[in-house]
Order: structure tokens, then sequence, then C-alpha cells
């Protein structure tokens, strides 16, 4: 709700925190994880695209091992589902 008064009215981000009351760091942190749960849900369909015989697992430990990538299964797995 912060989020959209800021975009839709165009007050500042203290402001609407405080209306909702939302910390800050909770406004800026949430922002953050949608834009990489974006990243994820992306790079997963890529691969299941690619890989149509893959499940879950082997394409988390792809993401994991081979990509690089440091994120803990427990938050890739909710996006798989998507």
């Amino acid at each position: 709700m912060a989020g959209k008064a800021v975009a839709l009215h165009g007050v500042s981000i203290a402001l609407a925190c405080r209306t909702f009351d939302v910390t800050e760091t909770c406004y800026r942190c949430s922002r953050k994880l949608n834009d990489e749960n974006e990243q994820i849900a992306d790079l997963l369909i890529g691969l299941t695209r690619a890989k149509k015989s893959w499940g879950f697992g082997l394409c988390f430990l792809y993401l994991r091992n081979i990509q690089g990538h440091r994120w803990n299964h427990k938050r890739v797995y909710p996006l798989a589902g998507r």
C-alpha cells in the first residue's frame, strides 16, 4: 500500500511509511526481494523450457552449482510453482 501511495500520489516514502505503519527498511527490502524473485522466476522458466525433463531438484542444483547463485531452496521452491 505504501508503494502505491508513493507511485500514484507522489507522497514521500517517509510519509507513506508513517501512514501505513511500515518501516522504511521493510519498504525498501520488499522491493529488492520482489525484483530478485522476478529474476529467479525468469531463470526457472527459461531453464524448464530448455530442459523439459528436469524437475525442481535438478533446476535448483543447476542454478546453485553451475551458475553460482547462492539462493536457498526454500526461497526458490515457492517461485517454481508460479
